[in-house]
């Protein structure tokens, strides 16, 4: 497994919530959130592209005076633009979603598009397509004593959208959140943050994300933390979470051959004291496997490995 860091500490002391995203000309580009500390007024979305030399310096691309943003959400389309998703508010229970497109592989953006009022846009977890080019968002609510997850579909890239949920986990009012949504044709499935249940929860789609099953719990710990999946072309699922119900280290992958119901560990990213957290995980055009995630909340660690370096 390769390691290093894509951003190093040569910006903002603070950063949180990588995400990843393969471009059209088949570059690394990466975004997360980045100020003096989270949910502080001058925190912006940085940026930053994976050059011959290494990862290029970060720079800000959206920041929005006084008010703070949060986790940015990465996705190439087709043959299309580059969009940038991310949240703009005062904290999770009040925020706004807002997008950016780029035509250049991330090298100039757009004007902020601001979804509408009950949108937010993937809330942390790349989009999954569709075969007709939908985009099916996992998001969520976070509201007083109540969080569930919600399917956001778009079939425009972000100009018109539906919204779908709320998912469930029945007996546990404080919920679910941040999806990770994978699957084949219209049968989805996605993986969820669990708040006070101590596992992570799956639940299923037959109908492209329309209508979704209750949560169940798998048999995997869950921190109350970020995770992330992606359905491999070998079809193995990876899911890129914290092996742990306190604190946020390790940081672990995991796999499963019957898309997310049964497990076998994988690597260890990370396993020091401190934070290693919120994975963003995707498997580029050639098959390398690349994970993004927090370090100690003053760096971004990347790692890169070879299907077959996983169980």
């Amino acid at each position: 497994m390769d390691r290093e860091f894509l951003y190093a500490g040569d910006g903002p002391p603070s950063c949180h919530a990588a995400t990843l995203a393969e471009t059209e000309d088949g570059g690394l580009v990466a975004a997360w959130f980045g100020g003096t500390a989270e949910g502080e007024p001058d925190v912006g979305i940085r940026f930053a592209r994976r050059e011959a030399g290494g990862w290029s310096r970060s720079v800000e691309v959206a920041r929005h005076q006084g008010v703070p943003c949060w986790n940015p959400v990465l996705y190439q389309a087709p043959a299309g633009p580059l969009l940038l998703f991310y949240k703009v508010g005062p904290s999770p229970l009040t925020w706004t979603g807002v997008l950016l497109r780029s035509g250049d592989g991330g090298r100039s953006w757009s004007a902020p598009e601001w979804l509408p009022a009950g949108i937010l846009g993937p809330v942390k977890n790349k989009p999954h397509p569709l075969p007709d080019g939908t985009l099916v968002c996992g998001t969520s609510v976070e509201s007083y004593r109540a969080w569930a997850c919600w399917v956001e579909r778009t079939p425009d890239l972000g100009r018109r959208w539906t919204r779908h949920g709320p998912i469930v986990l029945p007996g546990h009012p404080f919920g679910i959140i941040q999806p990770a949504v994978f699957g084949e044709g219209d049968r989805l499935a996605m993986l969820c943050r669990a708040r006070d249940a101590g596992r992570i929860a799956r639940a299923e789609s037959a109908d492209g994300g329309l209508t979704w099953s209750d949560a169940a719990l798998l048999d995997l710990p869950q921190n109350n933390s970020g995770i992330d999946a992606v359905l491999l072309r070998d079809g193995r699922l990876l899911l890129a979470y914290n092996d742990t119900v306190t604190g946020r280290s390790p940081l672990n992958l995991a796999v499963s051959r019957d898309i997310g119901r049964t497990w076998a560990p994988g690597p260890v990213l990370e396993a020091g004291p401190g934070e290693f957290s919120y994975p963003a995980v995707i498997q580029a055009r050639g098959g390398t496997i690349h994970v993004a995630y927090t370090w100690r909340r003053r760096r971004i660690g990347h790692a890169a490995l070879a299907p077959d370096e996983l169980p």
